[in-house]
């Protein structure tokens, strides 16, 4: 048995030497390096809190204010931290051909059904889906769901309207989470939900299941996924329950089939799909007053005019549904959680906003149109702020495809090789809390957006939603969604802050995109119609 003591004590020398080796690539390339995966400056050790994503990405640009790029390493995978804006737009946009991916976590043997969403999609196969999807993402096919989206919204509303209470405490995250199931359930997979009413129904249940990574076991197979991807692999660990993902593409499937016996339309996604599969759909031009405000992402010609899936099959509807619940189950309700927050912390910011939805309310009748909703120019400052300061990812992330060298540009640089496989991370989080772009940027500012002043956003500073081809598709109804649930909430209450509302935020440590660890408690207050 001696040669099992020599191993048990040999393994542990042999990954610590593996380890120092590969944690000197950049290093040796004469690059600016520091460890972000393992190591822990020593002046963060006192900090009260454990230390979260959004604190990595802070306090690692703060670090080099004078660098373009800085090495670091996740364990033992070399990755580059960029800072600089001209490098940024350089990697995401013109020379996208070398950086189109994202990193690799969800394996097709694993997880085939959510491996071929588009987010998870890589190199030919991304190309043709979102060449196919783009033209379903457009304003007028946005607007072409927002009926249902207000009809979740109202329903919404009626359901604290029917309380009959003139104050009610809420942790918002719940709530919110709730009504970005039903908009999901009937936007994406053509069934009807109310959550509120029916707090366990299934598809919230399925919803939650398979977006929840707070469980032990959960938090163990997401850190075989993002830090050893070819041993979770290897071990076929699955991030996604099985029984959730039988349950979402029997739900699309037999969707599909009743709508083609019996000729059933609907305006969602499931029938913008059969349409793409029927007749295929061509990219409209969007005119820039149907657009949905200031953070909306321009489709790149590359989404416009690339060559599309040949064969559109149920298996690719369904995947495609599950970005919604990938994307926008978590992610849109945080946001959310976080323009409310801000709402109850600034009560004169929300003043302004429900005079506005009272005038626009005024003009339309009392019923809101898609062409009014996106009109509001204050209801878009006070989201495009609230995604400045709480941006739904702290960091953007690419991986190099093909070897590519960052040519030098400062005193000192020289040439950088960054070989295929190197992950590219854009400190979306710091660069929205830097004061050179957005001067005090801790303060709640919707002015920073205004007609007067939006045009001096310095580019590539504002990235909520990312940039270039591989942007977030879903931008547009995911703002389109926010406000409708604004309207609707704040023509009938005012949104306040209560003894549990926790001031300031402290961020979830095992969380990569933001939110509360203490919940967002908050208030409904009806409003007095005067």
């Amino acid at each position: 048995m001696w040669w099992f003591f020599v191993l048990l004590l040999g393994a542990p020398i042999v990954f610590f030497i593996f380890l120092y080796r590969t944690q000197k690539h950049w290093e040796r390339r004469g690059l600016k390096q520091k460890n972000m995966g393992v190591t822990i400056p020593d002046n963060w050790a006192e900090t009260k809190y454990p230390i979260t994503f959004p604190d990595y990405v802070q306090k690692f640009y703060e670090m080099f204010p004078n660098r373009r790029y800085v090495g670091y390493y996740t364990i033992s995978n070399p990755s580059l931290f960029i800072r600089d804006l001209d490098l940024i737009k350089q990697i995401i946009v013109k020379d996208f051909e070398y950086f189109t991916d994202h990193q690799h976590f969800i394996w097709e043997e694993n997880d085939p059904l959510w491996s071929q969403n588009l987010f998870s999609l890589k190199g030919k196969k991304w190309r043709e889906m979102r060449t196919t999807l783009s033209p379903t993402f457009t304003s007028s096919k946005i607007k072409y769901m927002f009926t249902l989206v207000q009809k979740n919204g109202e329903q919404f509303a009626r359901y604290f309207l029917d309380k009959n209470e003139n104050f009610m405490v809420f942790e918002m995250k719940d709530i919110f989470t709730r009504f970005t199931n039903d908009v999901i359930a009937s936007s994406a997979f053509g069934v009807e939900c109310d959550s509120l009413r029916e707090p366990q129904n299934e598809f919230y249940l399925m919803s939650k299941a398979v977006t929840d990574f707070t469980g032990l076991w959960k938090i163990v197979a997401g850190t075989f996924y993002f830090l050893m991807p070819s041993v979770a692999k290897f071990l076929n660990i699955s991030l996604f329950p099985k029984k959730g993902s039988k349950f979402f593409s029997n739900l699309v499937k037999s969707n599909i089939k009743s709508r083609l016996q019996h000729g059933i339309v609907r305006p969602d996604m499931i029938n913008i799909m059969l349409e793409a599969r029927k007749h295929g759909l061509k990219h409209e031009e969007t005119q820039p007053s149907q657009d949905t405000g200031f953070a909306t992402i321009e489709e790149s010609e590359l989404g416009k005019s690339g060559k599309v899936k040949k064969e559109i099959t149920d298996d690719d509807i369904t995947s495609q549904a599950l970005v919604f619940i990938f994307a926008g189950f978590e992610t849109v309700s945080s946001m959310m959680c976080f323009l409310s927050y801000e709402l109850a912390l600034n009560p004169d910011i929300q003043k302004r906003l429900i005079q506005e939805i009272d005038q626009t309310l005024d003009a339309c009748g009392g019923s809101i149109t898609y062409e009014s909703l996106m009109g509001m120019k204050y209801l878009d400052m006070v989201l495009t702020e609230s995604l400045r300061k709480w941006p739904i990812s702290a960091g953007l992330d690419r991986v190099c495809t093909k070897e590519y060298v960052i040519e030098p540009k400062l005193p000192g640089e020289n040439p950088v090789r960054v070989d295929k496989g190197t992950t590219i991370l854009v400190p979306v989080y710091a660069l929205l809390r830097d004061p050179k772009y957005f001067p005090n940027p801790e303060k709640f500012d919707p002015e920073r957006f205004s007609d007067e002043n939006k045009g001096k956003i310095v580019p590539y500073t504002f990235l909520p939603f990312g940039a270039g081809p591989r942007s977030c598709i879903g931008t547009r109804f995911a703002i389109m969604e926010t406000k409708v649930l604004f309207f609707s909430i704040l023509r009938h209450f005012e949104i306040v802050r209560v003894e549990k509302t926790a001031v300031p935020i402290r961020y979830i440590p095992q969380q990569i995109t933001l939110s509360s660890a203490d919940g967002f408690w908050l208030g409904f207050k009806r409003r007095v119609k005067v």
